[in-house]
This record gives C-alpha cells, structure tokens and sequence, in this order.
C-alpha cells in the first residue's frame, strides 16, 4: 500500500524497530506540518492509507473528498481531529485502538516531572544559575502532600503508583462508575467534588476528551482550590471549561502545569498560561518519547497490515468494509 505518514516533525519513527512492520510499503514520511487541507491533499493525493500522530491534524471531510485513492486512516486511541463520519461517507476505514492494556508511563512521568518541577521551582532555579545568580527562591517537598487525582484510569493510577513512591498521600475524584470502582478497590475518595478540589495540595486530571467529558472542570472547581496549590493537566485542554483555567490564574492565587493547549501547535508566546510566572508549561510532549511512539506506532503499523492482509482491526467504522 501506499502509507503517508504525517507530522512526523523530528523524523523518528523511521529509527524506530517498529519501522520494520511497513516493510513491503510504500512509505513516506512528512516532517513538517500542512495545516491547509487543499496544500494537504495535494501531497498525500495517491495515498492509500494515511498514518495521524495524535492530533496534530485535523481530518475533516474538506480533506477526504479531496483524496480518491483514500482507503485507510490509522491511528491509536480518542480521535476527536478525525471526522468519523466524513470517513464513512467517503469510504474510508478507520482504524484506532481504543482498549491498550498498557497506560502511557511516559504521559504518567511527565505528570510527575511537573509536579516535582513546580514545586522545587527546576526551571527558574536553572534560569538564575545560567544568568550567573545562584539560589532565587525557597521551593516545597512533594512528600506529605495531598495529590488528587481526577479520573480513574491506567494513566491516573501509573501517576498515583510513582506518588506513593515519594511519600504522597491519593486522594480521587471520578465519575460515578469511576467512584464505585474506586471504592471498591478500596482507594480513598474524596467525600465530595467540592471537598476534592478544596483539600488538595495538588489537583492532576486525567480523562478522555468526549463530548461529556468537555468542559469537565469548571471555574468554580478551580476556585475551590486551595492557594498556592497546583493544578496540572496532561491529557487535554478541552477537559477544562473554556477560559477558567486563564481567569483563574489570572487571580495569582494557584499554580498550573499544562502539557496541553485548545490550539496545538501553540504559536502565541503571549498568550496567558506561556507568561505567567504561576505557570509552568510544555509543548504536549507527555506521549513524546521514543519508547512510547515504538509501543503506539507498533499498533498503528499492525493496523494498516491488518487491513492489507484482508482482516483490519480496530475499526472505529466497520461498515465502510462491511460494504466493500
């Protein structure tokens, strides 16, 4: 087949062992980003199938009615970029695990990282040294803290094994089923939302983005947050009500460390949550490591062989090949 790879920006996948399963291919591989889908489609105009990293573009159906030799859409977990019934209405497959047994230890260090970086105050304490000052603040020990984790997933509970580990007390909010899973395992839930977000040192969400899921945290949760504590979000912007996080940061009373944007790439170096000092930001690099591509990009590549030896799996819409 021929395979198009997209925002692939630091060509990495072809150093990787998961590379070998396009043996037999015709592969190519885009390093930069194409946000126009008629420059888009002009490249990727005899693809067969085409291979997304995440959501670094969108597939909408201004770009499928543009591709005629378009068969198969491969990518892993949620796909709000992708529009699934644009693909169907196109005759286009398309191919995501939804249900990875392993969670993304990467996205679950990153949560960490952050934390220990906020607290011990690691980038402004870097920047002082290299501008030729020494110390320039006192930060805070993670150990005792309360840590509440929001969601009850592999990701949330990597996170909350790691914060174990250096002494953190769990404490979890979840949906209703989350919360009876939750206390069926015997974990400790906060009595209430309102007593989740006002009794955490720390508040770290980790739910998928859907629909219902949009908007999930509200200004009013973020104002019950302790001061100085910290809110962090590696799992994605629109989790978060449109604005809140800004408007409360803005009060200067808590801290934020966010992997994740509304608009990715994030080219406004004015905006907000880039310059205020509360804030400690990073460009969506939680699934960025070569391991976690090796183990995503494994399950993507397995899809398009799937789907050229007859059999696809993972498919998000089974009745473009069931009418094949």
């Amino acid at each position: 087949m021929k395979v198009h790879i997209l925002d692939d920006w630091f060509d990495t996948l072809r150093g990787l062992p998961c590379f070998d399963l396009l043996k037999g291919h015709d592969v190519t591989v885009w390093t930069d980003h194409e946000p126009d889908p008629e420059k888009l489609a002009a490249r990727v105009s005899e693809a067969e199938a085409l291979v997304l990293f995440r959501e670094r573009t969108r597939i909408g159906a201004d770009l499928l009615q543009r591709l005629p030799h378009l068969k198969l859409i491969s990518q892993r977990s949620v796909y709000p970029h992708v529009d699934a019934d644009a693909c169907t209405e196109n005759g286009v497959l398309l191919c995501s695990n939804m249900h990875s047994d392993t969670p993304s230890y990467a996205a679950a260090e990153l949560t960490l990282g952050l934390m220990l970086a906020s607290f011990r105050q690691i980038p402004e304490q870097s920047a002082a040294i290299r501008s030729g000052n020494w110390q320039m603040g006192v930060g805070r020990t993670l150990r005792g803290r309360v840590l509440g984790l929001y969601g009850y997933g592999r990701i949330a509970r990597a996170v909350a094994g790691y914060a174990r580990a250096i002494g953190m007390n769990i404490q979890w909010w979840a949906s209703e089923a989350g919360r009876q899973r939750l206390r069926q395992d015997q974990a400790r839930v906060a009595d209430s939302r309102e007593a989740f977000f006002a009794t955490s040192d720390i508040v770290s969400v980790h739910v998928r983005l859907k629909p219902e899921t949009r908007g999930i945290i509200t200004a009013a949760d973020l104002a019950a947050m302790r001061d100085r504590a910290l809110f962090v979000n590696t799992s994605r912007a629109g989790l978060v009500a449109q604005g809140a996080l800004e408007a409360e940061i803005a009060r200067g009373r808590i801290h934020a460390a966010v992997d994740v944007f509304e608009a990715e790439p994030l080219r406004d170096t004015t905006h907000p949550l880039l310059t205020h000092p509360n804030v400690l930001a990073t460009p969506h690099i939680g699934y960025v490591t070569e391991d976690e591509f090796d183990l995503q990009f494994t399950d993507i590549f397995d899809q398009i062989n799937a789907y050229a030896g007859g059999a696809p799996i993972h498919m998000i819409n089974p009745e473009v090949w069931a009418s094949d």
